[in-house]
């Protein structure tokens, strides 16, 4: 059975007030539709950039891809992956947490 879903706005806050409340930078590099947009989390550690996205598991349970590689990119890489989904997606909403260590502020399965 399938989580109960949540508006991609709201999520966004909480995830923002998450990253806040563990004294990490956060922001929101691009908006995305409010009630059903996906979100790409950039995370920014000293040692390179890592790109979260939203995925279902074949259980419908809700997860998170390291969508640029299991190891951290440059910028440029980061940058590209981001464009090339914005392209594809124009809902998508694009965050971006500093982080000491390649993990997101808030709860979530990594795959």
């Amino acid at each position: 059975m399938t989580e109960p879903r949540i508006k991609a706005g709201l999520w966004v806050k909480m995830a923002l007030r998450m990253g806040q409340a563990d004294g990490r930078f956060a922001a929101v590099l691009k908006r995305g539709d409010s009630d059903a947009g996906g979100v790409l989390a950039v995370l920014r550690a000293p040692r390179g950039l890592s790109v979260l996205s939203q995925i279902r598991t074949v259980d419908g349970e809700a997860a998170w891809l390291r969508a640029t590689g299991p190891d951290p990119v440059d910028q440029e890489a980061a940058d590209a992956y981001v464009a090339r989904q914005v392209k594809f997606d124009p809902d998508l909403w694009v965050l971006e947490f500093e982080t000491p260590n390649l993990l997101p502020p808030f709860d979530g399965k990594i795959v």
